[in-house]
Parts: C-alpha cells; structure tokens; sequence
C-alpha cells in the first residue's frame, strides 16, 4: 500500500480544486492506498528568505511553521498532487511557499523527492492554467520526480463554487489522473 497526498494551495476548503484533488484520490483509495489532502491554502504565508537555515536544519526550515508540519507528510508520501485555482495566470502564494521552502529543504536533506510521483492539478476561470501547471511540474522535474499525465492537461474549467461538478471533461480527466497514479505506483512497486 502506497501512500498519496494532495496538497490544495486555495483558499477555499471546499473549493474547486479540493474537489478536484480528492476525485484523483478516491480513485487512489479505491485502489487500496492511503491518501491524505492537506489544506495549504488560506494559511499565513511565508515565502523563503533564502536564510540556507534548511542547511544547517536538514529536514526543517528555518522559519518553524505548517511547512515543517508538512514537509514529513511529503517526504512519507509515495504520490503528490499539488492543486492551485489560477490567480492572474500563476499559482497561490501558499503553493508557491511550498514549492520554494519545501524544494530548499529537500535540497539539503538529500533530494528526498526523488523519483516520488508528482502530479499537478489546477482550477481556472478561462486562461492561465497552462502557466500554472508548468510551474508545478517545474517543481517536480528539478526535483528528479516522475510526472504522469492524463487524458487531458489536469485542469477544470471552473471558478464559481461547485462548478468543477459541472466539467465533465474535467472530472474525466482527474479519474484517469488518479488510475495512472495507481498505474505507475503498481508498476514501480
């Protein structure tokens, strides 16, 4: 049994892109894999200093908030799915300081990403979302991490509350996520 989890960087709980997460998720749980969705969103921010504390910390970050509560649950992590609505065609702060502080810390601890699945996952009004799931699978690809792909770029069109619901392209797109998550965890073990 592998482990997944999905880090949603909105605001909103219940939002769009939480909604998306968990669908590539219930697909893992079925499969018989833990997951975990971790809500990063709407917590205080604090991007990296560029301090290099993470060096003198291995494992931690200088600066001691969520992002040393949840750089262990990546490293115990098999999977990670990182989610971001579109914000003027990028990513959310919150996402962006796990990128950054996470990557930094992963540097100095070994490069404990590597060869881990990672998959990004992004909500969007109309434009932007290709920009933002570059910058996720930037984070992936310096990080020595396997990307899978989908049926599709893993995004939904949608903005309001709910309307993930109603892309039914979308959601086809976070199932088959999800079933090449399992796929590609299968055939790694």
């Amino acid at each position: 049994m592998s482990t997944i989890l999905a880090v949603n960087g909105s605001p909103r709980v219940d939002g769009n892109t939480a909604h998306m997460l968990q669908m590539a998720l219930n697909i893992c749980a079925q499969a018989g894999h833990q997951t975990e969705l971790y809500q990063a969103g709407g917590r205080t921010v604090n991007g990296c200093k560029s301090c290099g504390g993470c060096g003198s910390h291995i494992g931690r970050c200088a600066t001691d908030d969520w992002i040393n509560e949840l750089y262990p649950k990546m490293m115990k992590a098999d999977a990670i799915l990182l989610g971001s609505p579109t914000y003027f065609s990028d990513l959310t702060p919150e996402l962006k300081a796990v990128i950054d502080r996470t990557g930094f810390i992963s540097r100095f601890d070994g490069m404990r990403f590597s060869r881990k699945i990672g998959a990004g996952v992004c909500a969007v009004r109309r434009a932007g979302s290709i920009h933002v799931l570059d910058s996720i699978n930037h984070f992936f690809l310096i990080n020595d991490m396997i990307v899978p792909g989908s049926s599709y770029w893993n995004m939904s069109l949608s903005r309001d509350m709910g309307e993930f619901q109603n892309d039914n392209e979308g959601m086809r797109t976070m199932k088959r996520l999800g079933e090449n998550i399992v796929w590609l965890l299968e055939k790694l073990s």
